[in-house]
């Protein structure tokens, strides 16, 4: 995991205003170029590309410990201390979970927090944080 690259991806929305000013103040992602179709953004050191879309995705769910995982989503493994910082700022901003913050493979290989919610466009997102990062990929 020494040579990680950022990487860009680029999801569509609804509404850039309302999804904008979300990854701006909830998620405090620093803003790039823009024009009134699209917006960059700062994902956590990521390229993330906010594209106006008029179609619509349809989403599906995945049974995942007992919950229903959105497909398609996306997110950043954080540290700990930052998820759960991240956890208590989106419940100060009222933000629905999908998937309430919580624990999975308690005192197993890979144990980590995660936690699902959507942007104002509906487009599911994953946070994570491992308990030892080197465990990301642990069987």
């Amino acid at each position: 995991m020494n040579n990680i690259r950022p990487f860009h991806l680029a999801i569509p929305v609804k509404e850039l205003d309302a999804t904008r000013r979300f990854y701006n103040t909830v998620l405090n992602c620093r803003e790039g170029r823009s024009s009134e179709q699209w917006v960059d953004l700062d994902f956590y050191g990521h390229q993330l590309v906010l594209h106006i879309a008029h179609r619509e995705e349809e989403e599906s769910h995945n049974p995942v410990d007992g919950h229903e995982v959105p497909v398609p989503h996306f997110g950043v493994v954080l540290t700990m201390e930052d998820w759960e910082e991240l956890a208590e700022r989106l419940k100060s901003h009222n933000i629905e979970f999908v998937i309430e913050p919580y624990i999975r493979f308690k005192g197993l290989p890979g144990e980590q927090a995660t936690m699902f919610f959507k942007d104002p466009s509906g487009n599911a997102l994953e946070f994570k944080a491992f308990k030892d990062l080197e465990q990301l990929f642990a069987k």
